[in-house]
């Protein structure tokens, strides 16, 4: 098993039921892959590195950022609405994110690189959101792990549908990089925040396009 992303600290208790939902157990699992350095996708990967001395990998851009040693590159909140805002403060104080970790120790990999782990992810570098943003492509199963490279709800406005996400450093630029998606063939699109998308990447690039006032391609 390869876990994308580790979410915030208290989901380290749910990952066994999770795992046993699958037939699997913690000893299938070989790696953590970060789509990116943000406090509410490193969660846990710091204490299972410790624990269960599993490696912990993320774009070379982002290594910095998720060892606390640079600071978070985003550009302040942009258009908010209280209740969303509240509503997802609340939510991370109570899962542990004001007592996030960084991690220790990381390995990394550049734009392009198909990782030697189960399910083999294909790394496609998305700046914007911030510079080391990956997505990562499983052919085998036509899905695509976007992190925050897109989102499907926002946490600061409540609004749904694909859209760039809150909290991103160069918009402009996180627009131009979903160019590099979408001619991939994949169906089944899993962002950080918000459900699943199942109409393809391609709809969804040309979905946040339209909102954004540009034409499609």
């Amino acid at each position: 098993m390869t876990i994308v992303d580790a979410g915030v600290p208290a989901y380290w208790k749910l990952l066994p039921a999770a795992l046993a939902g699958m037939g699997r157990t913690l000893e299938d699992v070989r790696a953590i892959i970060l789509t990116h350095g943000h406090s509410d996708h490193i969660g846990f990967a710091e204490r299972a590195r410790r624990e269960r001395d599993w490696p912990v990998w993320i774009h070379e851009l982002d290594a910095a950022l998720a060892r606390g040693e640079a600071p978070n590159p985003a550009q302040g909140l942009g258009r908010t609405r209280l209740r969303p805002v509240l509503s997802f403060l609340l939510w991370s104080a109570r899962r542990g994110a004001l007592r996030q970790m960084h991690v220790g120790e990381v390995s990394t990999f550049g734009d392009g690189a198909t990782l030697d782990l189960p399910g083999a992810p294909r790394v496609i570098n998305v700046p914007g959101h911030t510079p080391g943003s990956a997505a990562l492509y499983f052919e085998s199963r036509r899905a695509l792990i976007v992190g925050d490279a897109l989102a499907t709800y926002a946490v600061t406005t409540g609004e749904r549908g694909p859209q760039i996400a809150p909290f991103t450093a160069d918009a402009g630029q996180a627009l131009t990089s979903l160019s590099r998606l979408e001619g991939l063939d994949a169906i089944h699109v899993l962002p950080g925040h918000g459900p699943a998308w199942s109409e393809g990447i391609g709809a969804a690039v040309e979905r946040i396009r339209a909102a954004e006032g540009q034409p499609g391609r």
